[in-house]
């Protein structure tokens, strides 16, 4: 099949072209060549496509049938490299993206809305979630993942670093003396992000650092459920800074130990370590990161 679609590619550029010499400069073969593709497509056939001459080429009813098939596949395989090679050369065709749902309320979404009012024909398919994604058997084009990179068939490049604080209600924090170390806080109520950080490691501005094992009263898949419970009193959390800050501000949540420094959290691109360094995707990282 292989050699007939070959074959095919050149029989039907022969007959645009009108003869062997010209078909062969098109496809950088020499005439031969070409000539024995056309040979060799008509043995496998069983029949005769072009009658020849030392001066004109003329189509044989069988190459009259096939004329048209063959350059209608000629045609659909240059649209689809050309398809391709527009992606590669300008902003063109569609991104895949999965991101954790937390990132939705960050940065990242603003940076995603900037590269969309530059190129007219760009789309973007983009999942959050917070459920694990396998990029390369679903077809996805770059994850935003937050930690490190685990699986070693991926490559990665940093976007910005997330900061984390902990963060309590007013309400919780009511009737309770604030915490001077974090050894304050051990037996707190814990809420917590599955599967679970059992150690928090707090720097403070000396150089000092407490690490912390707390018991999790409450654990959740979801950095938004944790929020949420916070915000209703249950307990005290881990959370990056661009999900609070609001509630900071409006004196709804306290952070904790401001002193005290939590070790921040990488939000990284990642894409199949085979992934081509040009092209719209390439671009799209290259924007989300800009700046960030």
């Amino acid at each position: 099949m292989i050699n007939q679609l070959r074959g095919l590619a050149v029989f039907a550029k022969t007959v645009e072209l009108g003869s062997f010499r010209l078909a062969a400069r098109e496809l950088k073969l020499s005439p031969s060549v070409v000539s024995h593709h056309i040979s060799q497509l008509e043995e496998q056939l069983g029949v005769a496509l072009l009658y020849r001459s030392t001066r004109s080429l003329s189509l044989t009813r069988d190459g009259e049938q096939l004329t048209g098939p063959a350059r209608e596949m000629l045609a659909a395989a240059e649209r689809g490299i050309g398809a391709i090679r527009d992606n590669v050369t300008g902003l063109s065709g569609e991104v895949r993206v999965t991101a954790a749902a937390i990132l939705v309320q960050s940065q990242l979404t603003d940076k995603i809305a900037q590269f969309l009012r530059a190129p007219p024909n760009v789309k973007i398919n983009i999942d959050y979630s917070d459920s694990p994604r396998d990029i390369v058997a679903e077809g996805i084009d770059v994850a935003i993942r937050l930690g490190w990179l685990r699986d070693s068939s991926l490559t990665a490049r940093k976007l910005y670093d997330v900061e984390r604080v902990v963060v309590a209600s007013r309400a919780y924090l009511s009737g309770r003396p604030l915490p001077k170390t974090p050894s304050d806080m051990e037996d707190w109520d814990w809420i917590d992000l599955a599967p679970v950080q059992t150690a928090h490691v707090f720097r403070h501005e000396t150089e000092k650092t407490v690490t912390l094992r707390p018991a999790s009263r409450m654990t959740a898949n979801s950095a938004h459920a944790l929020f949420k419970m916070v915000g209703r009193s249950a307990g005290l959390a881990v959370l990056p800074h661009f999900l609070v800050e609001h509630e900071i501000r409006a004196g709804n949540l306290t952070v904790l130990l401001p002193e005290w420094q939590l070790p921040s959290v990488s939000a990284n691109a990642v894409r199949p370590s085979n992934a081509p360094r040009q092209g719209l995707t390439a671009e799209f990282v290259k924007a989300i990161a800009a700046e960030l």
